[in-house]
């Protein structure tokens, strides 16, 4: 698929929309790096610069760390990357930060590592949920009954975003089986999870946490209001998507 074919009216797009609509337009004309660097905003926001300006032999990670630069090719993948960066730029600066840090310690090998694995995982397949105790709990028991059908209404009070780039790339030809992995957030008193702030969400990861792989798998496409064909309950009963907790 090509840019202007992504379909902004499509709810898990909404938090892209303002910028992406409008780069994706003008990247018709120049470049992806070009479209995304005129919506990008000073720090902390980072430059976009084409991928030949990523040396031979350099590990991506790496190099954006040390340059600030994030090397874009011209394609979908490298462009949703690109409005994540300009969406959550604290955060994406965080996993960058803890992605170099590993690489140094480690090197580039043929195993990530828990760490890199928690880090890569969440940059291309994540997810943000701001919910009632309720759903959370429904969630991590993966009771998608009571999440999607017996607690419906409670996802009127709910938000989800999908954060990871791979994800937003698949989800332009969306797909019962897609699936996100939601960041367990630890909680405040009470139960309710963190807002989805930047800055709050970046002090929050840390390379100890993310390497016990804090996350839940989420079909993005059972999110009510998300896809029509939700809006039966037995689109809930195909447990190759909707598997129970192990």
């Amino acid at each position: 698929m090509s840019l202007e074919a992504i379909d902004w009216a499509q709810p898990w797009l909404s938090p892209y929309r303002t910028i992406g609509e409008s780069a994706a337009h003008t990247a018709l004309c120049t470049s992806v790096a070009e479209a995304l660097q005129q919506g990008a905003k000073p720090s902390p926001a980072p430059t976009f610069v084409p991928q030949l300006d990523l040396p031979a032999g350099r590990a991506y990670e790496a190099h954006i760390f040390q340059t600030g630069t994030v090397p874009t090719r011209d394609n979908l993948h490298d462009f949703f990357n690109g409005l994540v960066w300009l969406a959550f730029p604290e955060t994406k600066r965080r996993l960058n930060e803890l992605q170099a840090a590993e690489i140094a310690r480690n090197g580039v090998t043929s195993t990530r590592g828990p760490v890199r694995d928690a880090l890569t995982l969440f940059d291309e397949n994540g997810a943000l949920l701001d919910a009632p105790a309720a759903l959370w709990k429904a969630l991590a028991a993966r009771d998608w009954h009571t999440l999607f059908v017996t607690q419906r209404a409670l996802w009127s009070e709910a938000r989800l975003i999908v954060f990871g780039h791979a994800l937003l790339e698949k989800l332009t030809a969306p797909r019962k089986a897609h699936t996100a992995h939601v960041l367990l957030m630890p909680a405040p008193e009470g139960g309710v999870p963190a807002a989805l702030d930047d800055r709050a969400l970046s002090r929050s990861l840390d390379a100890e946490y993310l390497a016990q792989k804090p996350f839940v798998p989420l079909p993005v496409l059972g999110v009510p209001g998300w896809w029509a064909d939700n809006a039966a309950p037995d689109f809930y009963d195909d447990p190759k998507v909707f598997r129970p907790a192990p």
